[in-house]
């Protein structure tokens, strides 16, 4: 029997401030000995009290409004009560009906657009650390207190691709406003899933179930998918789905029951006592949406747009964000070549190199994904990681430059970008030094295949009954004796000629 699944998330990020939610101890997420940023407050000793982190509160309002919300003209935060060993205080602060930001939306493909209830602010717990000795468990406060957003979305996902699109382009988003790193494996980042699944038939929903403890935005798709089908067996068994809270086993790629979901009543909320309301004005969201920097969507039209990349090309210089400042950079110096370019030229050559730019564009777009990411591996940096990178934007598009007006062949194009990413040094020094520059001029070239048409006679009788793709044989030969200089579609030419 077929079932609908309706699907909705609750995303918690660590938001990047320099200080707690409440207090003015550290916010800092590497650190690696247990219980140093800490103090009274987020310890919870009698008589403190918290305030409000400011910074933390704007990133936030930013999320809110690169997600399409509305910000609240008035909000507050809430006790939620419950007891664990590692929330000192028994209760969170949170927040419950006044939430900072509501109605909001993302879209994740296809003009599939994924509501978004709600975004509020709370503080996060401590960590245990479960000791194998003796049995014990520790308790590290040092995460006590930092902001954590909370987002909440309507139940209108349908798949696990769904999921992850939704996650994967959320996570971008906040990098892109560095409220964020989003790294799912240090718990910056924590998705659960709200599941259930109906006959298409039922106006009625079905009995949710949420997954928690997911640790990758791919196990995430994963859970989904499994428990569709663990529900759906259920049903076809005519067995009833329990409203329970389950995690997702990596290693079983099976979700299992963790407990028995909570309802908002068993939390007990109520306002905040120690804390005052937050009102804001039109005029300080303006400014805060104004202050916002391009977005992942934005970027993605603007390259299309200005560049003429591919879609596949667009994807990985807006998700590896660095890499595409990078190639704008030596788009820039590349439109720069071309406005010198066509000082003193005549309308006819303005015609001609018109299009030149457009076809740089492409070029270096190529050249980076394709050869930039094994030597970034070679000497340990990673795709977005370009500060220790030798290559500038200004040398690399002069590379380009000579690739495209066929003064390097490809071959020594390599040579001279992997000399540019060891030493530095700019292309015209290296094909100097290496004596690389491509030789086009044909009475120089002609030698060269002459003697080669002389070495191969066989190839040539070959060539004149018909075979044609010999050429590509003798061209080659042409490379070797002139080790790599030869412009290759010009002794093409030449040794169709000379066989004629």
């Amino acid at each position: 029997m077929s079932y609908e699944p309706t699907i909705g998330l609750e995303i918690h990020v660590e938001l990047k401030t320099k200080t707690k939610m409440f207090c003015s101890c550290k916010n800092d997420p590497d650190e690696k000995h247990p219980n140093v940023n800490i103090c009274p407050v987020c310890t919870a000793q009698p008589g403190v009290l918290p305030v409000i982190n400011r910074e933390a509160i704007n990133k936030l309002l930013q999320v809110g409004l690169a997600l399409n919300c509305t910000v609240a003209d008035l909000s507050k935060f809430d006790r939620k009560n419950y007891f664990y060993p590692d929330l000192p205080k028994g209760y969170q602060i949170s927040q419950y009906d006044l939430p900072l930001c509501k109605d909001g939306f993302l879209e994740i493909g296809n003009g599939k657009k994924i509501r978004i209830q709600r975004i509020h602010m709370e503080e996060d717990t401590g960590r245990l650390q479960h000791e194998n000795k003796d049995g014990g468990t520790l308790v590290d406060f040092n995460r006590a207190g930092v902001p954590l957003m909370e987002l909440v979305t309507h139940p209108d996902l349908e798949t696990g691709e769904d999921v992850e699109k939704f996650a994967k382009e959320l996570r971008l988003i906040l990098r892109y406003l560095d409220a964020s790193s989003a790294d799912m494996e240090k718990g910056q980042m924590r998705v659960e899933v709200n599941i259930s699944i109906k006959k298409p038939e039922h106006k009625e929903l079905g009995t949710k179930v949420e997954i928690k403890n997911i640790n990758s935005i791919n196990a995430a798709a994963r859970s989904v998918d499994f428990e569709i089908d663990r529900q759906s067996e259920l049903l076809d068994d005519g067995k009833k789905i329990i409203q329970e809270t389950r995690g997702w086993d990596e290693n079983k790629q099976e979700t299992f029951s963790q407990r028995l979901k909570e309802g908002s009543a068993d939390y007990r909320y109520f306002p905040e006592p120690d804390l005052p309301p937050m009102r804001f004005v039109k005029d300080e969201i303006e400014e805060i949406r104004l202050g916002l920097p391009e977005l992942p969507a934005d970027r993605r039209v603007r390259f299309k747009k200005e560049y003429g990349l591919t879609d596949a090309q667009i994807e990985i210089f807006t998700i590896a964000k660095h890499f595409g400042d990078y190639f704008e950079e030596v788009s820039s110096e590349i439109d720069a070549w071309s406005k010198m370019k066509h000082q003193g030229l005549s309308e006819a050559e303005i015609e001609k190199e018109t299009h030149a730019p457009g076809r740089l564009h492409s070029l270096a777009a190529n050249y980076l994904i394709t050869e930039f990411p094994p030597m970034m591996n070679a000497v340990g940096l990673e795709i977005d990681d370009l500060e220790g990178l030798k290559v500038t934007p200004e040398g690399f598009a002069e590379l380009m430059v000579k690739i495209f007006h066929q003064e390097l062949s490809s071959t020594g194009a390599k040579t001279v970008l992997k000399e540019m990413f060891e030493t530095g040094l700019t292309p015209d020094e290296i094909i100097r030094n290496k004596n690389l520059s491509q030789v086009s001029d044909s009475g120089e070239l002609q030698k060269a295949v002459e003697e080669v048409i002389a070495k191969n006679v066989k190839a040539v009788e070959d060539y004149r009954k018909g075979k044609k793709e010999v050429v590509k044989f003798l061209v080659g030969q042409v490379m070797a004796l002139t080790r790599g200089k030869a412009n290759p579609q010009i002794v093409e030419k030449l040794i169709i000629e000379t066989i004629k």
